[in-house]
């Protein structure tokens, strides 16, 4: 099944995941899965590990979510950092042989210290163009997008050229990477149709249940702005320890809570949008995916 055939019929709905490090947190995510699956994700997506990192594990998760049997697809991250042309085609030709054939191309974040990807492919242009040339068809290919623009290009004008690349060389749809900034993703939006970028959009949605984890996801890699409604949440919050430096729970609970709807809000606003498809970071826990789910009411259980 393509996940651009649902895309053409309704709103697709999927989850994101990573792998661990360990066996009981393989174990703990298997648990996590049982209760995702009840949501009915048309997609689960696994991240490939920091700097190419933890590999075997993301193809063990991919296994795991193929064998449960129940109409979810495994989704691949893979991306161009370390990898040599045979290098990635002997792996892919793996995954096709374990039944995996859908896959996020990536450059990837380059590990602390390199300049570049210290492989062959420089960017996910290329990864896509050796993958639709080794493979044709055999994979469908899902490829970032950043409606802030990639932190590593000048200019958005410039991001969304790339992104135009990436559908010419054969990518099917893009998944974007995560923003708060809704009148900035209308604007993207906007201007990708414009570029003549028709691929449908997967909106990636990371929730805000953590103020620290917020602030890094936005600051740290991605180059992600804080818009006033959520540094309103954030500054609400701000004195979540007391001066001993003890964490204050009620603090941290009360910064969740709002911080869960403003996460509904903006799946209420991505779904008037008419987006093609909701991609929400689970961080291989299910609890503040279902309250978010719930709350939102567009994604009932079994």
């Amino acid at each position: 099944m393509k996940l651009t055939d649902i895309m053409k019929k309704r709103t697709m709905f999927s989850f994101e995941v990573f792998p661990p490090k360990t066996d009981d947190g393989m174990q703990k995510l298997e648990g996590c899965l049982e209760h995702l699956y009840e949501f009915q994700p048309d997609y689960i997506s696994c991240t490939y590990g920091a700097g190419g990192s933890n590999v075997g594990k993301n193809l063990e998760v991919c296994k795991m979510i193929q064998k449960a049997g129940n109409n979810t697809i495994p989704v691949t991250h893979f991306t161009c950092v370390g990898n040599t042309k045979e290098g990635v085609k002997e792996q892919l030709q793996n995954y096709l042989d374990q039944g995996i054939d859908h896959m996020l191309a990536l450059r990837g974040d380059l590990p602390y210290g390199w300049t570049g990807t210290n492989g062959d492919f420089d960017y996910a242009t290329d990864l896509i163009a050796f993958v639709r040339r080794e493979f044709g068809d055999k994979f469908e290919i899902a490829a970032s997008g950043s409606p802030e623009g990639h932190i590593a290009c000048g200019t958005l004008e410039a991001d969304i050229a790339h992104l135009k690349q990436k559908q010419d060389e054969g990518a099917d749809y893009i998944m974007t990477q995560l923003t708060y900034d809704m009148e900035q993703f209308k604007y993207w939006l906007d201007a990708i149709r414009k570029a003549g970028i028709t691929m449908p959009v997967d909106v990636g949605v990371m929730p805000v249940v953590n103020k620290d984890s917020v602030i890094s996801m936005c600051l740290s890699r991605n180059g992600c702005a804080i818009p006033r409604k959520l540094a309103e949440v954030i500054s609400h919050h701000w004195f979540d320890k007391d001066p001993d430096g003890n964490d204050l729970p009620e603090v941290k609970a009360a910064f969740r809570e709002e911080g869960i709807n403003y996460t509904v809000n903006q799946l209420h606003e991505y779904m008037a949008l008419g987006v093609d498809g909701i991609h929400l970071y689970a961080m291989n826990t299910w609890k503040n995916s279902k309250e978010i789910l719930d709350r939102a009411g567009i994604r009932t259980l079994k």
